[in-house]
């Protein structure tokens, strides 16, 4: 049930999706384990499969839970409707096979998380889609690598990795001239710090795993779209069968009520521990967009009403096994895939080895950092020490 009103968008996340009058006042919905769903009559069975059938027809299309999710995170994004999926990565999948066939071609920015290429270079090839990789400071360029059978341009901004910030009003509006499709990956703001869609993007892809369920607990993914790309992707995701368990759709509307102030707390400490790193002679650069020193600070100023908490460091150049006594010293600071949870984690980022428009050739490691909930001066002390040890065994190599 839609919040009626005009709320400012903290309102919005806390009670979008929710509808205690139908549910004996309880302020959650319920959460509905559910296959198969029962008619009364062969006329209601007839009346579910009519276009514009409000109701439920079968689990995998989706409970109540689901629907309050959707709406929940649609409300949230500024979005026409969400529909939930079993990950993010599928989420992406889903979203780019909604709009292409055989014989299309589309636009993957070159920073955009790799299995976004290998599903390229790979599935797409194979169903006869090409895939061409752009500069994502291409801004209003984009233009001239459209094609005529160019259906989708996907962006992700900031870029995996190396947090290029796109300027995805000027992609959008040349996009849209030429008749594409902008698909952005938003999950880096949660939907909260950048409004994909004042911004002119069509479909706005999140792995909730991160952010929106908060927790490191569940896996998940949404796209939210606009009135004119719902048909489509929800097309998508009932040819494909994709699924996704009551139980994990609970835990991504949970953690979306808290989603606004857990991304603050991630804010304050990241911006802490970032400018902090700024100053460590062990670094070459850090690659956060809200310090004034990133290069794409003034874009990501202009866009964004935010910043989450990953960013990454780019160690100046070590040997090895000083790189290892680094983060393997580290206590605080866990290594792991993902990220979005309450805890801080570190991850050396050897993707941007693969990027082909514009190569990666800055001298150094980059290391991922998601800054956690922890208190912001333990995770200093943390890097702190783990620096200490990555110069104790640089000089003793």
């Amino acid at each position: 049930m839609a919040l009626k009103g005009n709320f400012r968008r903290d309102t919005i996340i806390t009670h979008a999706g929710l509808d205690p009058e139908s549910n004996h006042g309880i302020v959650n919905p319920p959460v509905y384990h559910a296959s198969t769903i029962t008619f009364s009559s062969v006329a209601a069975w007839d009346e579910a499969h009519k276009p514009g059938y409000k109701g439920y027809i079968y689990g995998r299309y989706g409970t109540p839970t689901h629907r309050a999710f959707g709406e929940a995170v649609a409300a949230t994004e500024g979005g026409h409707g969400c529909i939930a999926w079993p990950s993010g990565f599928a989420a992406v999948v889903g979203a780019i096979l909604a709009f292409v066939k055989s014989g299309d071609h589309i636009l993957m920015v070159d920073s955009a998380y790799f299995p976004n290429r290998r599903f390229c270079d790979n599935f797409l090839k194979n169903m006869g889609i090409e895939t061409t990789y752009y500069d994502p400071l291409i801004g209003g360029g984009i233009r001239d690598l459209i094609r005529p059978n160019t259906k989708i341009v996907y962006t992700e901004s900031p870029g995996t990795g190396t947090f290029e910030i796109q300027d995805i009003p000027a992609i959008a509006d040349e996009a849209h001239k030429k008749g594409c499709v902008v698909l952005m990956d938003n999950t880096w703001s949660g939907g909260l710090f950048f409004n994909a869609f004042k911004h002119g993007v069509d479909v706005s892809i999140q792995a909730a795993t991160k952010y929106i369920v908060g927790h490191s607990d569940a896996m998940l993914g949404t796209t939210t779209c606009t009135e004119a790309t719902l048909p489509a992707v929800e097309a998508s995701f009932k040819a494909l069968g994709y699924s996704v368990g009551p139980d994990d759709i609970y835990l991504g509307l949970r953690g979306l009520r808290t989603m606004h102030v857990r991304l603050r707390g991630h804010q304050e400490n990241a911006l802490k521990v970032a400018s902090w790193l700024e100053t460590r002679a062990e670094v070459a650069r850090v690659l956060c967009p809200a310090l004034p020193s990133f290069p794409g600070y003034r874009l990501w100023k202009r866009d964004f009403t935010g910043c989450s908490g990953l960013f990454s460091v780019l160690i100046k150049e070590q040997p090895k096994p000083a790189m290892d006594a680094f983060l393997d010293t580290l206590r605080i600071f866990r290594m792991g895939a993902s990220w979005g949870g309450y805890e801080s984690l570190a991850l050396p980022v050897s993707n941007v080895l693969h990027r082909s428009a514009v190569p990666w050739t800055e001298k150094g490691t980059l290391v991922r950092l998601h800054i956690g909930l922890e208190d912001a001066d333990d995770l200093i002390a943390d890097l702190e020490a783990g620096l200490s040890r990555l110069t104790q065994v640089a000089k003793a190599a």
